[in-house]
């Protein structure tokens, strides 16, 4: 079945919960203005935030294909984050990188807490594929989403931000190891490979084990 067939159709009585839509409503609009104001508009070509506004509206339409697709998103990236804050809180080692900010006085306390909703994502968007199921189409579409973004994010945001890493990994020192570009087509390459298919090639199993829709 396709995602234009009802979801109490493909999965009766299993649709996404109301509570659930209303509760990732009610964050979205205190999170989207709030990161507005301190981090201003380019903060949104992260990946991680645009999954945000992608799963308020897969929610709301239930659409497999666009929760499926920010599952793959969020799932590994949100794990690392957490392994990454959770290392660095407990013995002040960053064993990954790239959340070094969480731990910068510099940086406002409140983006600090907003940021926490890397652990919430995950949570979300496997509560709502649990449910639904998981669109198997959701790795070639997320793909060609992220090939839209990270080119986006190098041609329309300040360098110095290195939003999606697209000047160089982690941090906002630029990469001075190979060409600019090349590195660009790389990352773009890399991206796919390394943060959503393992997470699609476990979804799949399970999902062929009957323990997703």
């Amino acid at each position: 079945m396709t995602d234009a067939t009802p979801p109490s159709a493909r999965h009766p009585g299993r649709g996404v919960p109301l509570w659930l839509k209303l509760a990732f409503t009610l964050w979205i609009l205190g999170w989207a203005p709030t990161f507005w104001v301190l981090l201003g508009p380019q903060n949104y070509f992260w990946l991680c935030n645009l999954a945000n506004f992608l799963l308020l509206v897969g929610l709301w339409r239930e659409s497999r294909l666009l929760l499926s697709m920010q599952w793959l998103a969020v799932a590994l990236v949100g794990t690392l984050w957490a392994l990454d804050v959770g290392t660095a809180w407990l013995i002040g080692l960053h064993p990954i990188g790239g959340t070094e900010y969480m731990f910068d006085g510099g940086q406002p306390l409140l983006t600090r807490l907003l940021s926490l909703y890397h652990l919430i994502l995950p949570p979300v968007a496997g509560l709502a594929v649990w449910r639904l199921g998981y669109n198997r189409r959701a790795l070639s579409w997320q793909t060609g989403l992220t090939w839209l973004v990270i080119p986006a994010s190098y041609l329309l945001t300040d360098p110095e931000r290195n939003i999606n890493w697209v000047h160089g990994p982690f941090g906002s020192e630029p990469q001075t190891l190979m060409d600019p570009l090349l590195y660009l087509v790389a990352l773009m390459g890399l991206w796919p490979l390394l943060i959503y298919l393992p997470v699609h090639f476990l979804t799949r199993r399970l999902q062929r084990r009957g323990r997703l829709g």
